[in-house]
């Protein structure tokens, strides 16, 4: 029996080019491939490597993003394992947390390193099986895509002839990262030239070890940050004072480009892109014979080649040809596709105005349910929470002034004064900034609640475990009226 595949999916970065689907809270990854209702490019990498050949995911992220990955693996029915990082430390740390953890289940668990943003068509799977042997006997397998154009953004593997007893499997001339575009040119007409697609297959100690030989201090500091993790309801968030000694590396820097044990397979009949910016979601997308793209509730007259995505009104566009529009509740983008790339220099402007349109959504998906702010002024929101049967949350206080909870329809159960106390439909909770209420749903209906808050964000929907009680609750902030 073949050795099972463990996948270890990284989930950082942002994606600005993405923008507005993607957010600094709501990254690229977590986001539709094919507008609203469709999986998110993060579940569709998990869904590719699923089966009798793969084992439970490993998922390396922002530990502030622990639970919007819990919500998507809980909405495919994966459990996996979850290794929040509490600083970013590149991919080189990040893949070296994982193959520590997974050696430490299995000391002979072979890891699949997949980027947690990319589209792939094919049969991707079939060429990742027949590299187990070589992975299994310590080599470490790079995939190169066949080029299509000489892309300037992505590094490049060169064959270096193949290996006689490991079919399918080739040596590796050179590492060129990110060529100008007449380099890349030359690379592709000489052959043998293929894209980095920043997946790899290899043994989970094979990787350790390099590591330990090539970057010792790294190997120190990653596994001092794993044995000093700190373990969560949501996973476990790796050590920060440990985990910053890291060196702030990719692997293929690392490890790759430097070790012995590297090795290419290429992923001939299989269609990749890293989906970087808008006009990379239209080309890898099904068009109509007009050649548009067209998500949701979008009506297009004498329109050709354009991007048009629509979340959760009708959008109509005439007369346009080569243009993308991408609508959100709060933000819309409209662009040439030939200047999707410059929706970067966008983002950069709106982080340095401190647009809250650049940080999250108007509505956030959380593992107990979602929240909706429908207005915001000077700081103050309005939010709206729906929680979901028999969940549970946490609701912080502000650290900056208070905030008040008032139910809409549904019963909750929430601790005040030390006793528990079930609240509904038209009561009203005070919250002070140094407060923190835990509130469950105590029905089998959606309990709906206005959240208000004023004078700065309140960091809502830390999820509650028995072992961490509340502060307590001050009585004279905490009368609740009678049910309307």
């Amino acid at each position: 029996m073949m050795q099972c595949i463990t996948p270890v999916v990284l989930c950082g970065g942002m994606g600005s080019r993405l923008w507005p689907m993607s957010r600094v809270e709501q990254p690229k990854q977590f986001q539709p491939t094919q507008g609203k209702g469709s999986l998110t490019y993060f579940q569709a990498t998990l869904q590719r490597h699923r089966g009798p050949d793969f084992g439970q995911p490993i998922v390396v992220t922002n530990a502030n993003q622990a639970a919007l990955v819990h919500k998507q693996l809980d909405d495919l029915q994966l459990q996996g394992q979850v290794i929040g990082e509490p600083v970013g430390r590149n991919t080189g740390p990040a893949v070296l947390a994982a193959a520590i953890s997974a050696q430490r289940q299995d000391r002979d668990a072979l890891i699949l390193v997949l980027p947690s943003d990319h589209m792939i068509k094919g049969n991707i799977n079939r060429i990742i099986r027949s590299m187990r042997p070589a992975a299994g006997e310590g080599r470490i397998v790079s995939f190169g895509v066949v080029p299509t154009y000489p892309e300037t953004g992505y590094g490049y593997i060169t064959d270096g002839g193949a290996f006689a007893d490991y079919p399918g499997l080739h040596q590796v001339a050179q590492f060129v990262e990110k060529p100008g575009y007449d380099h890349a040119r030359r690379l592709i007409e000489a052959g043998g030239a293929f894209w980095a697609s920043g997946i790899s297959l290899m043994r989970a100690e094979t990787l350790i070890e390099e590591f330990r030989r090539l970057d010792p201090v790294t190997h120190a500091a990653v596994t001092a940050a794993l044995d000093g993790a700190e373990l969560r309801t949501l996973g476990i968030v790796l050590d920060e004072e440990n985990f910053r000694q890291a060196a702030n590396e990719p692997t293929e820097r690392q490890v790759f480009e430097r070790t012995p044990a590297i090795a290419l397979a290429p992923l001939h009949g299989v269609e990749w892109d890293d989906v970087g910016a808008w006009n990379a979601v239209y080309k890898i997308a099904d068009r109509d014979p007009d050649g548009n793209v067209l998500h949701g509730d979008v009506i297009a007259m004498n329109t050709q080649n354009s991007l048009v995505q629509s979340e959760t009104r009708l959008v109509a566009v005439i007369g346009m040809q080569d243009t993308v529009v991408i609508d959100t509740p709060d933000a819309v983008l409209v662009t040439k596709r030939a200047h999707s790339q410059d929706v970067k220099q966008l983002v950069d402007k709106l982080k340095a105005g401190h647009r809250r349109e650049v940080r999250t959504h108007t509505t956030r998906e959380m593992p107990w349910g979602r929240i909706e702010t429908v207005a915001s002024e000077m700081g103050n929101d309005m939010r709206i929470m729906t929680v979901q049967k028999r969940a549970s949350l946490q609701v912080n206080g502000t650290g900056l002034g208070p905030s008040l909870l008032t139910v809409l329809s549904g019963e909750g159960c929430c601790l005040i004064d030390g006793e528990e106390v079930v609240v509904r439909r038209g009561q009203t909770i005070a919250i002070e900034p140094d407060e923190a209420l835990p509130l469950t749903n105590a029905s089998d209906a959606e309990l709906k609640l206005v959240h208000l808050v004023f004078r700065g964000a309140a960091e809502v929907g830390a999820p509650v475990t028995g072992a961490e009680p509340s502060p307590p609750l001050q009585a004279a902030q905490r009368r609740l009226p009678e049910a309307i």
